[in-house]
């Protein structure tokens, strides 16, 4: 794999089919790990001459999939994602960095139901070339900090964990 650092130089855009994003949030008491995915999300970026980059990546908020149709409506609405009013989720990188010949330090802000807030986490390079990388992540939320504080019985824990797998083609300069 080529460095992160030889990524070139213009403008990136998402394949979705080659993407994924995840998530993974314990409940009932600790006792169950619930599963699922966004099926639908795009984005887009630049790399700049100096090797930084930013760019954006927009979650089809109601395109969450548990597996479990009853629990997918529930997330949709109100007590979360309130997808009738908040139809997406968008990270916007302000700042993404090699770190490392396969890693990079991204900084950005994360909106999610009208409220932003910044996030910054370290990626690892998958894969590496001048006209594609795929980045993948960990990233720990709290739903707290935009305002999904439902939790029914006590049986939900405060964070849940996205991972996230991008892979970005080089379109133009």
């Amino acid at each position: 794999m080529a460095p992160l650092a030889e990524a070139a130089v213009g403008r990136w855009t998402l394949d979705p089919d080659r993407s994924s994003i995840t998530l993974q949030h314990t409940g009932f008491w600790g006792l169950a790990k619930i599963r699922g995915a966004f099926t639908r999300f795009s984005g887009e970026g630049a790399v700049l001459a100096d090797g930084s980059a930013h760019g954006t990546l927009t979650v089809d908020a109601a395109s969450v999939d548990t597996g479990i149709t009853k629990r997918d409506a529930h997330l949709r609405t109100a007590d979360f994602f309130d997808v009738a009013n908040h139809a997406s989720f968008v990270f916007t990188a302000i700042r993404v960095t090699p770190s490392g010949p396969a890693s990079a330090e991204v900084t950005g802000e994360l909106t999610v139901r009208g409220r932003t807030r910044p996030l910054s986490f370290t990626a690892q390079a998958a894969e590496a070339s001048e006209n594609a990388v795929t980045l993948t992540a960990e990233v720990d939320i709290a739903r707290g900090d935009f305002g999904m504080t439902a939790n029914p019985l006590g049986l939900m824990k405060a964070l849940t964990t996205l991972t996230i797998a991008t892979r970005f083609i080089r379109v133009g300069p």
